[in-house]
């Protein structure tokens, strides 16, 4: 079992660094933001079981030939050392480090939101005929949601209400509303548990900054295929420059990047299916890899 901990190992360092920084520096994601924040999804999950099951491979290794068997004498056996009693520990530290802090920024986040919208609900004014929606009374023109399981919110500032023609503002409802209807707030929250974890990893803090662009990339793929490029284009240089709406907001239009200004202006062509098709098939490949080395070391 320690050559199998040993190449869980080294996949979840290689995963950690240098893949993510390399995946975080592609210029083929923006040509298939879906498929990349799946592949990212893989990254992340297969990075956590390669580095956890490592130490879990490595701890129970005297039990048995393999992890099922090591675990099932796991109760029938005499105590372990205290190397492999260590291992076990340091695992279960960085496991517990984890998701505190996944659950830290959960909570927090979730406290944040809560504020927001209930401040939102005394100062800005409800927009007649359209759910959840708020406007405002602010000069500069802003948009951006507050994600809820129930009770979300799209707002939009008087400024931008004046700023945009019709065709500018509807890029920018389907904007936010595709962050809403994803749950692009719940796919960038486990990189940022990732990066908190291990900020000394400079592939963990670009995989958060690499997420966060490709839900806007999504979200602008959205608006654009409902109102075409012209006017996604032109509403991201209206609304780019208002800076940030609320530290609560993950994702804002009014946030926009250089990343997703560029791209607006002409947009890329799509993957070829093949190519796409091989992104998800490497995504699966890559989370099966330690699921299958976990289940048969």
């Amino acid at each position: 079992m320690t050559a199998f901990a040993l190449a869980l190992l080294a996949l979840g360092a290689l995963l950690a660094e240098p893949v993510s920084r390399v995946l975080a520096a592609a210029r083929w994601p923006a040509r298939d933001p879906v498929g990349a924040l799946v592949l990212w999804q893989a990254v992340g999950l297969a990075g956590g079981l390669a580095l956890l099951g490592a130490g879990v491979v490595a701890g129970l290794a005297p039990l048995g030939e393999s992890l099922p068997a090591a675990l099932a004498a796991l109760p029938h056996v005499g105590p372990l050392s205290a190397v492999h009693w260590g291992v076990l520990a340091v695992t279960a530290l960085v496991a517990s480090r984890l998701l505190g802090v996944l659950v830290l920024l959960t909570v927090r986040t979730l406290w944040a939101r809560r504020r927001h919208r209930e401040l939102l609900d005394v100062l800005a004014t409800p927009w007649p005929g359209t759910r959840g929606a708020r406007v405002l009374d602010h000069p500069l023109p802003v948009a951006y949601c507050l994600p809820g399981l129930r009770r979300s919110r799209l707002v939009v500032s008087a400024g931008a209400l004046d700023a945009l023609p019709p065709a500018e503002l509807v890029a920018v409802l389907v904007h936010e509303r595709a962050h809403l209807a994803e749950r692009h707030d719940l796919v960038v929250l486990p990189f940022v548990a990732w990066g908190a974890t291990a900020p000394f990893v400079p592939g963990m803090a670009r995989a958060q900054a690499a997420v966060a662009a490709l839900v806007e990339m999504r979200a602008d793929d959205l608006a654009r295929g409902t109102t075409g490029d012209g006017a996604l284009a032109a509403a991201l240089q209206t609304v780019a420059g208002a800076g940030q709406a609320s530290e609560a907001a993950l994702t804002s239009f009014s946030a926009a990047t250089a990343t997703r200004r560029a791209r607006a202006q002409r947009a890329p062509d799509p993957l070829p299916a093949v190519k796409r098709l091989a992104v998800r098939a490497a995504a699966l490949v890559l989370v099966a890899v330690p699921t299958a080395v976990l289940l048969l070391s």
